[in-house]
């Protein structure tokens, strides 16, 4: 009896000494909270589903709430979910943690791309492998993907942006834009609707001297910030159409005095802008929910695994507490679209800088 405790209890220790050597996942998960990666096969054994999301890069609080919501999806349908995202905002970077995907027979990836093209052979290869693809927030090329969530018409944000920008400033002078990376498709898109906004002839007075790109680092948009103010003195507006941007300028312009001298607007995070709007280096800004649009996708991922929906025109999802969604056309692909940018200033910015 006694020999066969001791056999008994060795089996015990042993399994407990495997389980705490079992180390931390070694590729670059975007946060703590991010699911872990367990065997190849186990969705197949009868596992939990796994969904994954790649985001641009870590240290970006816009990207940790894109993926907090699409974390929360996931485990409202009961499932598993692994967020990553690399150091650097490169193609390169997340092919790797798309291969890597890919070995672990993960069932969805929804993707932030770095570039709309660059990832193409290696989410094809994903797709092949019976992974389905989805991209989020800065599209993938449609052959790349089978449905894209849009956070909010392109069109829309990048007219409301010059409107908005043309208005403090009085109607003329210079401004300046600056941008995340030069190849993100959502900025350039945005971008690009800008300059054909700027083409009205009520704008005449209106100058646009440069395209700056920050990377979405924060030391080199604060960096670009100062090297704007510094080219162009008598430049009277920013237009930052991202979190990581806007929130530099802010910085930058605040630290240099100019409140009221150079106008700031963009996309921003209530929570990083409040300051700079209620002192009023921003007057105003906007934005949508990245949660929401984190959480669109969760589902919209589910129901392209699950086969409700295949991505085509006229699929619907109901996507919790978000309710329906349709998917449109998209170009040469398909989108879902969230909805339409929000304003953020004074009479606001309290009660929503402790929601994001």
């Amino acid at each position: 009896m006694k020999k066969i405790l001791i056999t008994c209890l060795t089996a015990v220790l042993l399994m407990t000494l495997v389980s705490a050597c079992g180390g931390k996942n070694s590729n670059n998960d975007a946060s703590p909270a991010a699911s872990k990666s367990s065997d190849a096969g186990s969705a197949d054994a009868g596992g939990k589903k796994k969904f994954a999301i790649i985001f641009k890069n870590t240290g970006n609080p816009y990207g940790e709430k894109e993926m907090e919501g699409y974390k929360k999806a996931i485990e409202e349908l009961g499932y598993e979910a692994i967020l990553k995202a690399p150091d650097q905002p490169t193609a390169e970077a997340q092919i790797t943690m798309i291969d890597e995907l890919i070995s672990q027979k993960v069932n969805a990836i929804a993707m932030v791309g770095n570039d709309p093209d660059a990832l193409q052979p290696a989410l094809e290869k994903a797709m092949k492998a019976g992974i389905k693809v989805l991209s989020l927030d800065s599209a993938v090329n449609a052959k790349s993907r089978l449905v894209h969530i849009n956070q909010a018409d392109p069109e829309r944000i990048g007219r409301t942006l010059i409107q908005g920008v043309v208005e403090m400033i009085g109607g003329s002078g210079e401004i300046a834009i600056l941008s995340a990376t030069s190849q993100a498709t959502n900025q350039n898109l945005w971008i690009e609707w800008m300059k054909k906004e700027l083409e009205d002839p009520k704008y005449k007075d209106v100058k646009l001297v440069k395209v700056a790109y920050g990377d979405d680092l924060r030391d080199k948009s604060v960096s670009e910030a100062e090297a704007l103010l510094k080219s162009y003195p008598n430049l009277k507006g920013i237009i930052a159409p991202t979190t990581v941007g806007i929130a530099a300028a802010g910085k930058v312009l605040t630290d240099k005095g100019l409140k009221g001298k150079v106008q700031l607007t963009g996309l921003g995070l209530p929570s990083e802008m409040a300051e700079y709007i209620e002192s009023g280096i921003c007057p105003w800004m906007y934005l949508w929910n990245p949660i929401d649009v984190g959480y669109l996708a969760g589902y919209v991922a589910d129901a392209l695994v699950n086969g409700s929906i295949t991505g085509k025109v006229g699929d619907k999802v109901t996507a919790g507490t978000i309710g329906e969604r349709e998917v449109i056309q998209d170009g040469e692909g398909t989108q879902i679209m969230l909805g339409d940018p929000f304003k953020f200033d004074a009479s606001n910015i309290a009660e929503w800088k402790s929601v994001y």
